[in-house]
């Protein structure tokens, strides 16, 4: 018999999953503030939506061995998209929907094995409107999402910004053949594959340019005008960013924008975006999104309504932040109700009511105590908040 989960899978103890309950109960807390309404999407979907369109590697979706090509969903993004497309189609737009749950996905471990991911999200999708007043709801609810959490000073966070639009822009003066290598040497932030293709002189030096063109969003922005011109794009990205950074700075955030930030996933082809704070080692993700009109496209027939923007938090990459950080707060444990040999049980089972109608937790202890002290011993060991104690 099997003694571990599967490579990649973990067994979460009870204080990890308080921990996360708590975190997406202040996420929805600020979702349904917001006017978003809780959606329940299916964990097992058809492969071809799965992948949506090519979006999505098919070698990262966890299949399931049925009569129908199903799979596991890696994201919450496209099966939210699908299900208000078809099962919401007279429902007024905007949609504003709200969902948590596990999502998984498949990798190769160091060793050649395969892995298994298995990850809590939890978001917002807002679908139905293709403007910058989407997006610019989006970004501030992201913000003010992100305020619950309890962040501190030291976990720097930093909110990237970058349009799939803008980049497309800027590789525009390159022949077709050659966009996607350029692409992909940028988003992957590779300078040696990037001086390994067939550019001249003067491309060469505009992307490398490129490749290290992030920071301020005011001094990014204006760079590329000079390149591109004054553009509506350029126009509206700075409009954005500018109503932004108020509330950015007010949380302790810092905006970057960076031109050639991409998420892993290819969902999106306009506004990205991903908010990473400082770990004990390294940066964490601990959201992202962005905005996927094409792939609504995909599932609704009509055509006016196939705009989306939306994010995801990643629930698990949250907890693991503040555990480090020390930043997590201490769960309250509940009562102990224990009793001297001969208490009636039924007083044990009253005095556990008692506390249930005040909301507040309590557990019995099912063996009889010596004495106060012995109770006070095992309340102590279960991380019991203190004794409720009875004589016999």
């Amino acid at each position: 018999m099997a003694l571990q989960p599967a490579a990649g899978a973990r067994d979460l103890h009870p204080d990890a999953v308080e921990t996360n309950r708590r975190l997406a109960e202040l996420l929805a807390s600020v979702y349904r503030l917001w006017g978003y309404q809780e959606v329940a999407p299916p964990t097992i979907e058809r492969l071809d939506s799965l992948e949506a369109g090519g979006a999505i590697n098919p070698r990262e979706i966890l299949r399931l061995a049925s009569d129908e090509p199903l799979g596991l969903r890696p994201e919450l993004t496209a099966p939210i998209a699908r299900a208000a497309s078809t099962r919401m189609p007279d429902r007024p737009r905007p949609l504003r929907l709200w969902a948590c749950g596990t999502t998984f996905r498949t990798f190769v471990g160091d060793g050649g094995d395969q892995r298994i991911s298995e990850d809590l999200q939890s978001g917002v999708e807002l679908l139905g409107v293709a403007s910058w007043a989407a997006d610019n709801e989006l970004m501030h609810l992201l913000l003010a999402a992100a305020a619950t959490l309890g962040l501190r000073p030291q976990h720097r966070p930093t909110l990237l910004v970058g349009h799939h639009g803008l980049l497309d822009a800027l590789l525009a003066p390159l022949p077709l053949a050659s966009r996607g290598r350029v692409r992909q040497a940028l988003t992957d932030f590779d300078p040696l594959a990037l001086d390994q293709l067939d550019l001249n002189e003067a491309e060469r030096s505009r992307y490398r340019t490129l490749l290290g063109l992030r920071g301020d969003p005011g001094q990014v922005l204006y760079q590329l005008e000079q390149w591109l011109g004054p553009t509506d794009l350029l126009h509206s990205l700075s409009a954005l960013l500018a109503g932004l950074q108020p509330a950015a700075a007010a949380l302790g955030v810092r905006l970057q924008f960076d031109p050639s930030f991409e998420p892993h996933f290819d969902l999106y082809d306009g506004l990205v975006f991903r908010l990473v704070c400082q770990g004990a080692d390294a940066p964490v993700a601990i959201a992202s999104g962005g905005r996927y009109d094409a792939l609504v496209g995909r599932f609704d027939i009509d055509g006016s309504r196939a705009a989306g923007t939306g994010f995801a938090f990643a629930i698990e990459a949250i907890r693991e932040l503040l555990d480090a950080g020390g930043a997590a707060a201490t769960l309250q444990g509940p009562w102990l109700v224990a009793a001297a040999p001969g208490t009636d049980p039924a007083r044990c089972l009253s005095r556990q009511a008692d506390h249930h109608r005040r909301a507040e937790a309590a557990e019995l202890c099912l063996q009889p105590c010596e004495d106060r002290a012995q109770a006070e011993a095992i309340a102590r060991e279960r991380g019991c908040c203190g004794v409720d104690w009875l004589e016999a």
